[in-house]
């Protein structure tokens, strides 16, 4: 993916460049959130390929959709945060680790 080898600094730059950020928007009756569709398609498609998958197996996103569900949200907005949470996980995996100076003059 083109998306990894430019390793973004921070969580929120890769969940935009997955196209997977919040974007607060209002119709005039209620305040919501939708994603920004900008960003790479590819990672994009593939974290939608996860989240539609991962209610069927894992239990955790089982228990968080019933959850959720329960509050009043709907599919849509459930696979909005889903979405989220799984680009939080990737870049938590993929971010580069931090390299601390070595102490000088201790052992």
């Amino acid at each position: 993916m083109r998306i990894l080898a430019e390793r973004p600094n921070s969580e929120a730059s890769f969940a935009a460049l997955c196209g997977v950020s919040p974007i607060e928007y209002s119709s005039g009756l209620r305040r919501t959130r939708r994603l920004k569709h900008g960003g790479d398609r590819q990672t994009n498609a593939a974290l939608h390929r996860i989240v539609c998958t991962r209610p069927r197996h894992d239990p955790r996103t089982q228990a968080y959709y019933e959850r959720r569900t329960q509050e009043g949200k709907t599919r849509h907005e459930i696979i909005r945060c889903l979405e989220r949470y799984a680009a939080r996980e990737i870049f938590n995996l993929v971010r580069p680790v931090p390299r601390t100076p070595a102490l000088l003059g201790r052992p």
